[in-house]
């Protein structure tokens, strides 16, 4: 099977995005290395800060710039999309599936060819994905329709939703014990019980669920717990002045979301997150959809979370799998690259707006989510007669 393509790295990309060379980490010492190695405790990377808090330092980290970047107006169109119809959004949007990432609807029936002998391995991201994006991050629920494609899906597919959200929170919208969870962006990862998962890998213990049934948790920033909520805490009281702000405590990370804030603000919920986050040189800050997120130093991410849970599904390294992950964040593009990077599955990036992207297929809002879902269950009994 031959995924290859001349994609592009995304557009969208943090101001200072770590890297084993710019930290001087050699590969083998970070915590989940390409040939699997485990999760060594206690290996952190540190960033040096500036202790200056005028706003020109925010300025500088260039996270206004971010903000406004990974916060497009609805039918902003990328340069290079421009080139195809700079006046027309909905040709640019075709023209941008024709051309670079073709619908995943439209190519069915080549992704399920690629399938055939195959174990898919279905990952899927929460908000804007399965749920539509709202501007009360309380209230993203899932359509009841929605539930019962994934509740299907996952009959037929093993299916994990790896979410920014808080395990717990996912797991509250979503409310299916069929499916694997992985919160805080694969910080904490709800795995089955493996033996082997658990005894080589610290971080990981075995626990039970709401239902009682045994399983084994993985969470590599367990350390981070009361740094994270005192940030938290901090975060609560120096954004309680700005109209619109709302900071969510998703366990191993901090959301300070912004969408409903007056745009000439976002420079007080900058400042806010600036003047608390250069007294912790252990924490990191990471740009989503009108989010600014507060992350542990340590090298875990969604791409991290996915390789894991093919691990512990005892999925990773084999031929006749084909993991395909479905998620429109920029939080997802990790667990688009580890795909693309070994060859062996699908990206598919959701969005009603042209942009790069390491997915390979496109749907354009949870609508065309659920149809491909509905898609996969009908094939998967029909090849099954």
């Amino acid at each position: 099977m031959d995924l290859k393509s001349n994609h592009t790295a995304p557009v969208l990309t943090d101001p200072a995005p770590l890297s084993n060379t710019r930290l001087g980490v050699h590969s083998s010492l970070f915590p989940y290395s390409p040939s699997g190695a485990a999760f060594t405790p206690g290996l952190l990377l540190t960033i040096p800060r500036k202790k200056t808090g005028v706003l020109d330092d925010v300025r500088a980290c260039s996270w206004l710039d971010a903000m406004k970047a990974s916060s497009p107006p609805h039918r902003k169109i990328i340069k290079d999309v421009n080139e195809f119809a700079p006046s027309d959004p909905d040709v640019a949007y075709r023209t941008w599936t024709q051309v670079k990432y073709p619908s995943a609807l439209k190519s069915f029936e080549q992704i399920t060819n690629h399938a055939k002998g195959r174990r898919i391995a279905l990952f899927l991201d929460y908000d804007g994905t399965l749920s539509p994006i709202v501007d009360n991050p309380d209230c993203a629920f899932m359509s009841d329709a929605m539930r019962a494609a994934v509740q299907k899906v996952a009959k037929y597919f093993p299916t994990a939703i790896i979410s920014g959200r808080s395990r717990d929170k996912v797991y509250e919208f979503v409310g299916l014990t069929e499916l694997y969870y992985a919160g805080s962006h694969g910080m904490d990862i709800m795995c089955p019980v493996k033996p082997s998962i658990s005894d080589d890998k610290p971080n990981c213990f075995k626990s039970t669920d709401k239902q009682g049934k045994d399983i084994n948790l993985f969470q590599p920033a367990a350390e981070f717990l009361p740094m994270i909520h005192e940030v938290f805490t901090s975060l609560v009281e120096s954004t309680k002045g700005i109209e619109g702000a709302k900071v969510e405590n998703n366990k191993f990370c901090v959301s300070v979301h912004y969408r409903n804030v007056d745009e000439k603000n976002w420079n007080l919920v900058a400042q806010c997150v600036h003047n608390i986050l250069k007294d912790y040189p252990r924490l990191r800050l990471t740009h989503g959809r009108k989010v600014l997120e507060v992350r542990p130093v340590i090298n875990w991410d969604k791409g991290k979370a996915v390789a894991f849970l093919l691990e512990s599904l005892r999925l990773s390294n084999c031929d006749d799998v084909l993991p395909i992950y479905v998620g429109d964040d920029r939080t997802d593009e990790d667990a688009f690259k580890v795909l693309k990077e070994r060859n062996c599955g699908y990206g598919i990036l959701v969005s009603s707006v042209p942009k790069e992207s390491s997915a390979y297929y496109s749907l354009r809002d949870p609508s065309e989510v659920m149809e491909f879902l509905k898609s996969l269950v009908i094939w998967k009994k029909s090849s099954s007669l």
